[in-house]
């Protein structure tokens, strides 16, 4: 039997509010699915399981906010029999934070007709929120409830005025769906949070390296040449992968530090993306060493307007093992970041510039950016750090290879 927990999708989280159930009790679960969408400070994350199994139980409702760790539910693996008294009582317990108030009812009463609704919390803020009339929808939810598909599935279809026989008896108004996501301030206290943490706990050392960026420039400028707009390559997706190649040779950083250094098999690289209302969010691009440049590009494409629009997947936030901050044109000419624990290294690339650059004798003008390392001392050293360095801009010198 399978204890399904509540995730921790990042250093800065503490709890998480389980919004709303995505599958029902006697469902065969695949490794990938999304079992149920959870709201953190970072917005409404879908949770996927990575374990197969039948989903035998649920132990916490809809609308409950828990501690990280906490067992939502168990899957039965069919490999041992678990019951619920056998999940010690810490994890099955009544959680002391209580869920959001508006959330509670999982049932809604119709007293008009004298029946009842059954609609999960979300689904009912939505039909709140764009005046969907929830009598006349059919749940595809467990025991038939209304979940949150069934909402936007009617915001899709109904695009006329409809009546809001409440507040506005003769007044009509067009269906729309309201942008939902955490505040400004939210997200920078919950990065903040994160970052005072890394401030107060790492030993950071930082490390820096100009690299010459004309040969990889080129090689993008070719692969262009013939492609449509939509599918051309930008020069971070040559950076995601070189550095994904040097994290190869350099494992040491591709790694967490949890009571010791622990080596990740995985590479998998947060890229951090600026939020429009504030603040920022860096989900991973996973498998980046098996990726190739132009698959890294597709995925920078799909997860951008995702991590923007707040609908980002648990294993995206969770299952960084380094991570790229990068200023992009028209910033910073260098950026020093801080490591996001249990992350033993950030690397941080500057604006590609066109500056002075000499080698081997020669003065030149060429596209340069300014590289720097950020590492955990308790983890590698300046040795390591500087091997990591070297390997990146060697790659970087043959963008063909990568």
């Amino acid at each position: 039997m399978i204890k399904f927990q509540m995730p921790n999708l990042g250093a800065d989280m503490e709890a998480g509010t389980l919004v709303e159930w995505r599958k029902q009790l006697g469902e065969f679960l695949h490794r990938g699915d999304i079992i149920a969408d959870v709201e953190t400070q970072k917005g409404l994350i879908e949770i996927e399981v990575f374990e197969e199994g039948t989903l035998e139980k649920f132990l916490v409702k809809e609308g409950e906010k828990v501690p990280v760790g906490t067992v939502l539910a168990l899957i039965n693996d069919g490999k041992s029999e678990v019951t619920e008294s056998t999940v010690s009582g810490e994890e099955i317990q009544k959680p002391e934070i209580h869920p959001i108030e508006d959330r509670k009812e999982i049932v809604h009463e119709n007293t008009e007709l004298g029946e009842r609704i059954k609609i999960s919390p979300l689904a009912r803020k939505i039909a709140e929120e764009n005046r969907i009339d929830i009598s006349l929808l059919k749940g595809t939810g467990p025991e038939g409830s209304i979940v949150k598909k069934d909402i936007e599935k009617a915001i899709s279809e109904v695009k006329k005025p409809i009546k809001d026989a409440e507040k506005e008896a003769d007044k009509t108004k067009e269906i729309s769906v309201k942008p939902s996501g955490p505040t400004s301030d939210a997200m920078r206290m919950a990065v903040a949070a994160a970052m005072s943490k890394s401030n107060r706990e790492i030993p950071h050392y930082y490390l820096e390296k100009r690299m010459d960026m004309s040969k990889a420039m080129d090689w993008v400028k070719e692969a262009n040449k013939d492609r449509p707009v939509q599918n051309r390559l930008l020069p971070v997706a040559v950076l995601i992968k070189a550095v994904a190649k040097a994290l190869d040779e350099v494992p040491d950083l591709n790694a967490t530090w949890e009571n010791g250094l622990h080596r990740k098999n995985e590479i998998n690289i947060g890229f951090v993306i600026s939020l429009r209302s504030g603040g920022i969010v860096v989900p991973a691009i996973l498998q980046s060493d098996s990726k190739t440049v132009d698959e890294i590009m597709e995925t920078i494409n799909d997860i951008i307007p995702r991590a923007r629009a707040f609908k980002l997947r648990s294993s995206e936030l969770s299952q960084s093992t380094f991570t790229i901050t990068n200023i992009g044109e028209g910033g910073a000419d260098k950026v020093f970041g801080l490591i996001y624990p249990p992350q033993v290294g950030i690397v941080g690339f500057g604006e590609i510039s066109e500056q002075p650059f000499a080698e081997e004798g020669m003065l030149g003008i060429r596209p340069v950016v300014d590289v720097t390392l950020a590492a955990d001392h308790r983890a590698t050293d300046g040795l390591i750090g500087s091997r990591f360095l070297a390997a990146l801009n060697r790659h970087l010198q043959n963008p063909e290879e990568l």
